[in-house]
């Protein structure tokens, strides 16, 4: 790998304090998958059976630990989660299936569960065979070493051109008991939404059943980590977990999604997916704008999301954001570009509360100074209203900068 890329300027300033969440216990370790000198395989160890959900990547060319986890979910119990960063374990055939066999089995060994409860990941490069047995050797002194308070660690040793580790927490009540949620996240380069993207994982200690946790994930997925995009490629890892160990003294067991005693939980998990999910687009290979897309009045909800991606994974708006050039003619040819009805002498655009472009040309009070002025920030907002109809969209994105085609230009090196 190349070195590590400095800290990025959109990087939070500071960091939550995870709370422990009773049932679940972290460990790391160095064992030498790809890197040397840190961290780079993590468990999380529940003391009892955890309830458990999960999204997955829709590439047709999934890594083998995607594959048994879809294969395993249903069971919707887990005792073990682990995941490994520096190489994918994708595209590697019957050798990494075998891979992710043989680790389930030497963890399954370990704390005593089914090879069925236990679920994996790994991310880095694809293509390369994973030596399980680095992995598995190691175990033993995970299971001995895990402790409730060493998330963040896990959150450190799952990156891979992150600048930053990604975290969040909240707690809400459950009836008439407080509940914790935290997360973490993986994810800097190949991000785009397809149900989810990158590696994140969320724990809780609310009594929830599989069922009802899917649902939520399911429908809170679609505002977050399908809300994103970096780059616009989908990666073949791209995998999003919840667990609940149900160890919240007083809370009600929620058995119904859709049981209003679980509306407050439903909406912390919502805003604790779009921090993650935006926490990823921050740290964007080399990024140093963060963009929030919005588009308005389009003909149909499906419409504003399909123009919405179409400016924010444009190369071109893209490029224009990183150069702090107010160029609203990109915005417009994303906007035709998008395959959705639009209009040309309908179509306002803006940058912040500035409009730029109004009913098919140039606003008449334009100004250049003032719209050159605002580019300059850290965080850009781009609007386009299309007065077509009642459809909306918000998804997030980044600039583009030489240091994403830096990066990837020597990622394997």
């Amino acid at each position: 790998m190349a070195a590590p890329a400095p800290l990025s300027p959109l990087a939070p300033k500071t960091y939550p304090v995870l709370p422990p969440i009773a049932g679940v216990r972290f460990a790391t370790v160095g064992a030498g998958v790809r890197y040397a000198g840190r961290t780079d395989v993590m468990m999380a160890l529940f003391d009892r059976p955890a309830a458990v959900a999960g999204v997955f990547t829709r590439s047709k060319c999934p890594s083998a630990p995607v594959d048994w986890c879809r294969a395993h979910l249903s069971g919707g119990s887990a005792r073990a989660l682990i995941v490994n960063s520096g190489n994918a374990n994708a595209f590697t055939g019957g050798v990494g299936a075998a891979a992710v066999a043989h680790v389930a089995e030497a963890a399954a060994r370990a704390v005593g569960a089914l090879t069925s409860e236990i679920f994996m990941a790994s991310t880095g490069v694809i293509g390369e065979p994973l030596d399980g047995t680095r992995i598995a050797r190691v175990i033993g002194a995970l299971v001995a070493e895990a402790k409730a308070d060493a998330l963040l660690g896990a959150a450190k040793a799952i990156m891979t051109t992150d600048t930053y580790p990604k975290i969040a927490t909240a707690r809400v009540k459950l009836g008439d008991a407080e509940v914790v949620i935290n997360g973490i996240a993986k994810g800097a380069g190949m991000i785009a939404p397809d149900m989810a993207t990158m590696l994140a994982y969320v724990f809780t200690d609310a009594p929830i059943a599989p069922g009802a946790l899917q649902a939520m994930l399911s429908k809170s997925v679609e505002g977050s980590f399908n809300a994103i995009t970096v780059d616009s490629d989908t990666s073949t890892s791209d995998t999003l977990m919840i667990f609940a160990t149900g160890q919240a003294r007083g809370a009600p067991r929620i058995e119904d999604a859709a049981d209003p005693r679980a509306a407050a939980f439903r909406r912390a998990l919502d805003k604790l997916l779009r921090n993650l999910a935006q926490q990823v687009v921050r740290d964007g290979e080399g990024a140093r704008k963060f963009i929030t897309v919005n588009v308005e009045g389009a003909a149909s909800r499906k419409a504003a999301r399909r123009i919405a991606f179409s400016i924010a994974n444009s190369p071109l708006v893209k490029t224009a954001c990183a150069g702090e050039d107010a160029n609203w003619g990109r915005v417009v040819m994303a906007v035709g570009k998008a395959g959705e009805k639009a209009k040309r002498d309908t179509l306002d655009i803006f940058f912040g509360k500035i409009r730029v472009a109004h009913e098919g040309m140039r606003d008449p009070a334009y100004d250049e100074a003032e719209a050159s002025a605002y580019m300059k920030r850290d965080a850009i907002e781009i609007t386009a209203d299309l007065h077509l109809g009642r459809g909306r969209a918000t998804v997030w994105t980044c600039d583009l900068t030489k240091e994403y085609v830096a990066i990837n230009g020597d990622y394997r090196s």
